[in-house]
């Protein structure tokens, strides 16, 4: 023993305070860390991606029924605005169908241009024109 070292029990370890005498860390295996991730810790949960907002699949009418029609026919000229995509959505039509639909009542001088874009056709009713 160091001649300068306090007298120790024969019964009780010797302890030092040099950080030499820690025993090596434990080195994981990857099974282990994997573990050890999953189970968590410090991380949490994973965050995960939401799926989005999906609109529900609206099962539209490719053609013309008589009472589909006559609806066209008698509410559709009183709306203040008038494009494919709302008659698509109030009459439950598709949009080609809705386009042809524009195209009809501007023939029939029931409805009138106010914008024609290539994307976006606006359309309102015709005023004072019966």
């Amino acid at each position: 023993p160091h001649p300068s070292s306090p007298p120790s029990h024969p019964d009780l370890p010797r302890t030092r305070s040099s950080p030499s005498n820690m025993p090596p860390k434990e080195q994981k295996s990857k099974e282990a860390k994997a573990k050890a991730a999953m189970a968590g810790g410090k991380g949490g949960k994973k965050k995960k991606w939401s799926k989005g907002k999906t609109k529900e699949k609206s099962n539209n009418m490719v053609l013309f029924d008589q009472d589909t029609y006559d609806k066209l026919l008698k509410e559709s000229v009183k709306y203040k605005l008038i494009t494919p995509s709302i008659l698509s959505e109030r009459l439950r039509i598709n949009g080609s169908l809705a386009r042809r639909a524009v195209k009809e009542l501007v023939a029939q001088d029931k409805i009138k241009v106010v914008s024609q874009h290539s994307s976006q056709l606006i359309y309102t009713r015709a005023i004072g024109t019966d």
